[in-house]
């Protein structure tokens, strides 16, 4: 029967406290590297992923059935297959995706000659670089929280090795492991925040692979798989009352122009205007800037993506910024990180007054019988216009009313077009979505001379509900027109998708049915919820991103200004981080006086137990020979032999609670208290009668 003190164990955790005190701690083991290196999978390849289980699995299976260790020669065969796979699949074992990945494996293999203390140490240590090797490839909230509850499991996994008596418990390892992070945890906010920030003194590698939402060319179907894509591209914060932007339909992210046409294929092409040529000379704006905050997603390209029109150089946290004169806005280094920047935009504005004849020529150029189809029927057009100083915008206002009148519709699935795109879009088709509209219209304008060409970006976005940031998501990914309309206006921008689905644009408007992780969802409670869900968690990922992968030296400085400091520099920081470390090493010190003075309450009742005996008697109980219980039993039985007996069972009583618990745990309250009162229960007025006689 189990006793009062001790509860009737569950039938998985008896059959978890059977199993030997090696194989517990190896599954334990076994199951926080599998966990560690869960969030490696992404990045790992396929074959290094399914064998690092596939080892973890084994290893498992050896410890569960007490299976022989694989032999040197097996371990040695597979060292070398994984060196060889990784040298197959970078050419290298150098570098950071060869190295994490050789880390990795070598991590898995390690558990395979798991025998002594000495092995589960080399597990920690390369453990503990894997974890660390998460953030080479992702600094999210998500991977943030995944490397710290494998961080708990490590320390908790290390803790437990350092006890080798029985069979301690993990709860008691694993609340030891998370004290040990919460006393750490101060020091690290205060290095995370002092610590003076600084350019780091090698690049964080970035997967060139990774996903982004535009490209410098654009062929016509493209961009059909963004339509669908819920990821966010960036973030917005507008410096306006209640953060309130501009209407949706000035909302336009710029990023590649594109101007040069091969017939398929949309390029962007070097800008014709340099810093050298007064590259702002000929921009109009009207009314105040609009002031925000951008804080971008990685996408590996060195577009910013503002609106039009910025003017000024957007402030970086790293680098600089600089105009293709074209007014799109890049970053000296690619986006490969998550990077906020302040910019000002005038979304009223006139531009291009001064163009060149080479940049007027070029967005005019059309390949060789490129949509003849196209070209008869705008030479037709312009014909019926006639000559006119305004010639090229009653074109333009020709073909918005055509899309708006001649039956044609915006899908996310056209079909497959072939070479002559524009053709098949006015004549045949007559549907598809931003990319095959504005291509079309761009077209017809240059059959007429018009110089035109497409810009790419974002339009629109929504509004968080919890934090207030708006969000552009790769879906909002878009297509418009710009078109010279002489030296009063310039490049005008004109958006035919909108004269096809104005709700495309006025709203921004989407098309895709409402959707969680997948999964397509029509009712209209459950959408609101799932809304409301997505708000919260994009609301706590975007606080992560603002106020860690975002702290930087400005921020920094920016604190020390709050806090009083009129011209702050690193040296301030140094100093405040110097009186933090000193701070704290006082705290510690302190404590561990403390922890000194204080006295372990079974070995305050084993002192009482001495000093009865003393009274009674038998002085010898207060020497140091007499400590342990067992000790103490013997001299009873010698020198009080009417009290070894009922004081024989009183000592192995606390010599049972002492080691039937962990090694370390402090004794439960309830079993002392039971303890202390069957000690004064004892005949000590018979002892203590015996010794007065004597």
């Amino acid at each position: 029967m189990p006793s009062a003190f001790h509860p009737a164990p569950s039938a998985g955790a008896s059959r978890w406290s059977r199993l030997p005190r090696e194989a517990r701690d190896t599954l334990f083991l076994l199951a926080v590297v599998g966990w560690i290196l869960l969030p490696l999978t992404a990045t790992l390849p396929l074959w290094a992923s399914a064998l690092a289980y596939a080892l973890l699995a084994w290893r498992g299976r050896i410890a569960l059935l007490q299976k022989p260790m694989p032999g040197r020669w097996q371990l040695l065969a597979l060292l070398v297959l994984v060196v060889g796979l990784t040298l197959l699949s970078y050419r290298t074992i150098l570098g950071a995706d060869a190295g994490v990945t050789l880390v990795s494996m070598l991590l898995t293999l390690k558990t395979m000659e798991l025998r002594a203390k000495r092995d589960a140490m080399v597990i920690f240590f390369l453990g503990f670089f894997a974890l660390i090797a998460n953030f080479l490839h992702s600094q999210s909230l998500l991977t943030a929280l995944a490397i710290a509850i494998g961080l708990v499991g490590l320390l908790t996994a290390l803790v437990h090795a350092h006890m080798p008596v029985g069979q301690p418990s993990l709860k008691f390892a694993a609340v030891l492991s998370l004290k040990m992070v919460a006393i750490g945890a101060p020091l690290t906010l205060a290095l995370f925040v002092f610590f003076p920030r600084m350019a780091p003194l090698w690049g964080v590698p970035q997967n060139p692979a990774a996903k982004t939402g535009l490209s410098d060319e654009m062929t016509v179907g493209s961009v059909a798989s963004l339509a669908q894509d819920e990821g966010i591209a960036f973030r917005v914060k507008f410096d306006t009352p209640q953060n309130r932007p501009p209407p949706a339909n000035q909302l336009y992210w710029r990023g590649p122009v594109l101007s040069d046409f091969d017939g398929s294929t949309w390029r962007a092409t070097p800008s014709f205007r340099t810093p050298d040529d007064r590259m702002f000379a000929d921009i109009r704006t009207e009314g105040e800037a609009l002031r925000y905050e951008l804080t971008l997603e990685p996408h590996h390209k060195p577009w910013l993506l503002t609106l039009d029109l910025t003017g000024s150089a957007p402030v970086l946290p790293r680098g600089r910024a600089y105009s293709t004169g074209d007014l799109q806005w890049l970053s000296n280094r690619p986006i490969t990180e998550v990077t906020r920047i302040a910019v000002e935009s005038h979304t009223r504005y006139r531009f291009g007054m001064q163009a060149g004849n080479r940049e007027l020529a070029f967005n005019r150029r059309l390949p060789a019988n490129s949509n003849p189809r196209t070209q008869a029927w705008v030479a037709q057009l312009v014909a019926e216009i006639g000559e006119r100083p305004d010639r090229s915008a009653q074109l333009v206002q020709r073909l918005q009313q055509q899309l708006r009148s001649g039956g044609y519709t915006y899908t996310l699935d056209p079909g497959v077009y072939t070479g002559q795109a524009a053709d098949e879009f006015w004549f045949d088709r007559k549907q598809g979505f931003c990319e095959h509209i504005s291509a079309a219209f761009v077209i017809a304008l240059r059959s007429a001379g018009v110089p035109a060409r497409i810009v790419t970006g974002y339009q629109g976005g929504e509004a968080n509900s919890v934090d207030g940031y708006w969000t552009v998501r790769q879906a909002d990914a878009h297509a418009w027109a710009e078109v010279w309309l002489g030296e009063e206006q310039g490049w005008v921008r004109f958006d035919p998708t909108g004269s096809v689905s104005p709700g495309r644009i006025g709203a921004a408007q989407r098309l895709n049915t409402p959707n969680f992780m997948g999964i397509s969802v029509s009712n209209a409670a459950t959408i609101n919820g799932l809304q409301r869900m997505r708000a919260v968690w994009e609301a706590v990922n975007n606080s992560w991103n603002q106020w860690v992968l975002n702290y930087t030296q400005r921020e920094q400085m920016d604190m020390l200004s709050k806090l009083g400091l009129s011209s702050p520099n690193w040296m301030d920081l140094v100093r405040i981080l110097g009186g933090l470390v000193l701070a704290a090493a006082m705290i510690v010190v302190l404590a561990l006086q403390y922890q000194r003075r204080r006295v372990d309450p079974w070995l305050a009742l084993l002192g009482e137990a001495r000093k009865r005996l003393r009274q009674a008697g038998v002085p010898e109980a207060a020497q140091g020979s007499a400590a342990t219980p067992r000790a103490l039993a013997r001299l009873v039985h010698a020198q009080a032999p009417e009290l070894a007996p009922a004081f024989g069972q009183w000592l192995k009583a606390m010599e049972r609670q002492r080691y039937a618990h962990a090694t370390g745990q402090p004794a439960p309250k309830a079993e002392l208290a039971a303890l202390r009162k069957q000690l004064r229960l004892l005949p000590w007025s018979r002892l203590r009668a015996r010794a007065n006689k004597v």
